[in-house]
């Protein structure tokens, strides 16, 4: 009988090849895809390790373009931000993950996907919200959330006994004491020595980021030109550098990022299924672009436009957060967002020092902002006597209040 096939989400690390060399003890045909979202790793060596391990085809996908272009700026058009600080770099790369996962199972003609997220995380809920969306018959094999391999494997001396019995390379114990995620848009630092949120990140933890100690003692002052909510160009007046490809662009903001000390961010957070967990997160490039957006949109956007928007930015990012990104909701949000930055085109420029992002100026052909009406030295056609009526009316409801609030106190006083 011939094996069933199933596509693994494969990273090169011991879980993940436990899982290959596990799912193929258990008579699968296991084909390895390696995602490459801009994480600084060996994909020859990883390709090389999933074949000695048990992989029958290994997938090696260079994503980091569609990142940028398709996910990273869909998130940045509407300042999308959890819970006030998160940027959402793990988050927003997992629907891509996802994305490729599913049409790699079409390519093969299977039905059977297999990840290593643990059954306490967000990204379990993330990739198989992804994979339901995409292909509705699939079938999900995640091994810490199933009861065989969970009997099997309690901890990391279990793999890594399994992993030495079955020949599978482990690298020497120089682990970090606490976990990491890392793409083109951040890197993430969680769990172990993290756990207290009572206690300062050491700043080792750090690698994204230069510390502002350590920062020049000068400026840095980028152009940023958008078109339509999107960035176009990168222009760094300091250094004399310009970029216009997308990639090129965000490979160029997260290093100018990292040695002014841009992007840090240290929260406790709530995970999806309802645990709080201490994230240190260095988002460099990401943490320019949303500034240099939203400054932007200062002189661009129509005030209640940007309301409205503000206020369904942040169920936006809960919904990039907990896994939505290919819901219905979520292109509904987004075609109203993409609708919003219509004519959101112009300069802004930022002037990055020592961990600050300063605003430097901003500059549109569809500037909304009118000088002489700003002005406390013309009137640039505006009549100040108008507001006496407007600000009349607006006050007929609390004048009632008073007189309502009044009158309860009255009826309460002459009540006793």
């Amino acid at each position: 009988m011939k094996a069933e096939k199933v596509v693994l989400a494969y990273s090169g690390g011991l879980d993940t090849s436990v899982i290959l060399k596990w799912l193929a003890n258990k008579g699968f045909e296991v084909i390895a895809y390696v995602a490459n979202v801009g994480q600084n790793e060996d994909f020859t060596a990883i390709e090389k390790k999933a074949y000695a391990t048990g992989a029958s085809k290994v997938y090696v996908m260079d994503l980091r373009k569609e990142f940028v272009t398709d996910y990273i700026f869909t998130a940045a058009k509407a300042n999308a931000v959890y819970e006030g600080r998160y940027l959402l770099g793990t988050s927003i790369a997992r629907p891509l993950i996802a994305k490729y996962h599913i049409e790699i199972a079409k390519q093969e003609n299977t039905v059977y996907v297999a990840h290593g997220a643990t059954g306490k995380g967000n990204d379990q809920v993330r990739f198989e919200l992804g994979y339901y969306a995409l292909m509705p018959e699939v079938k999900i094999i995640a091994p810490w959330k199933d009861e065989e391999w969970l009997s099997q494997f309690e901890g990391r001396s279990d793999l890594i006994a399994y992993a030495k019995e079955h020949g599978i390379s482990v690298k020497a114990s120089t682990k970090k004491p606490y976990s990491e995620d890392e793409n083109l848009l951040h890197i993430s630092h969680e769990a172990g020595i993290l756990e207290d949120p009572a206690l300062r990140c050491p700043e080792e933890v750090f690698s994204h980021t230069l510390s502002p100690k350590d920062a020049p003692d000068e400026e840095t002052v980028l152009a940023i030109d958008f078109v339509d909510g999107i960035p176009v160009k990168v222009v760094d007046e300091t250094h004399g550098v310009e970029k216009t490809d997308p990639l090129e662009m965000f490979l160029y903001l997260n290093k100018v990022g990292h040695d002014n000390a841009i992007g840090r961010v240290d929260m406790v957070e709530n995970r999806y299924i309802g645990i709080k967990s201490r994230g240190v997160y260095e988002t460099p490039g990401g943490s320019i672009l949303w500034f240099a957006h939203r400054d932007l949109e200062g002189i661009c956007m129509d005030k209640e436009v940007m309301h409205l928007r503000d206020m369904l930015m942040p169920k936006y990012a809960e919904m990039i957060y907990n896994g939505y990104w290919f819901s219905p909701e979520f292109e509904f949000l987004t075609a109203a967002f993409n609708k919003s930055q219509e004519l959101i085109t112009g300069t802004a420029k930022v002037a990055l020092y020592k961990g600050n992002m300063i605003g430097a100026g901003v500059a549109s052909p569809y500037s909304l902002y009118n000088e002489a009406l700003g002005s406390m030295e013309v009137s640039g056609g505006y009549q100040p006597v108008d507001c006496k009526g407007f600000i009349n009316i607006n006050g007929i409801r609390l004048q009632a209040h008073h007189y309502w609030l009044k009158a309860q106190a009255m009826e309460k006083h002459g009540s006793r």
